[in-house]
């Protein structure tokens, strides 16, 4: 198991999002999630996805690949944790039950373990409640990257203003850069 990095953020520490564009996680995301996620013990984050109207795939249900992402972002804020800048490599989820619109999926992601730049997590998605029945389980594998990856694949006016970003350079800042 990897250490917490020590400038991670203390348990209680409500996360903001990485991108105000990202669909998973921004503000500035027309009809994104707005899924918000709080640092936990150890290294574990959980993660509320309050589940709309405008999300549903089969009528008054989630949309399946809408929870992937939920579970996406929420394993992918681990990495925060662990101070990693990574990129999903694999995302797998199991649906064990339906999860309705009006009801808010509670997610505790976690880190499993990290082999070279490979790092393993795994969530469980319970509803309306940390304690609810488990509705959704995810496993995902991030590997690690540079800020390079971003400069060589991503929209350059898009990374350049990310790296503008006030709160995007606190982030990053915190952390030492170690791909």
């Amino acid at each position: 198991m990897p250490e917490k990095h020590p400038n991670a953020p203390e348990p209680g520490t409500k996360l903001g999002s990485h991108y105000s564009r990202c669909f998973g996680c921004g503000d500035d995301a027309l009809g994104g999630l707005r899924v918000s996620s709080t640092v936990g013990e150890g290294l574990s984050v959980t993660t509320e996805f309050s589940v709309t109207d405008n999300h549903q795939g089969a009528p008054g249900l989630a949309h399946g690949g809408l929870l992937a992402l939920a579970f996406d972002e929420a394993l992918g804020n681990v990495n925060w944790l662990i101070g990693a800048i990574a990129v999903t490599g694999r995302l797998e989820t199991d649906y064990l039950m339906p999860v309705p619109v009006g009801t808010i999926l509670h997610i505790t992601a976690q880190c499993d373990g990290i082999s070279g730049r490979k790092i393993f997590t795994s969530a469980v998605g319970r509803l309306n409640g940390p304690e609810g029945p488990v509705a959704v389980r995810a496993t995902a594998i991030f590997i690690q990257v540079g800020v390079d990856h971003f400069l060589e694949n991503g929209r350059l006016e898009d990374v350049q203003e990310a790296m503008h970003d006030p709160e995007q350079l606190r982030a990053a800042r915190a952390f030492e850069v170690n791909p």
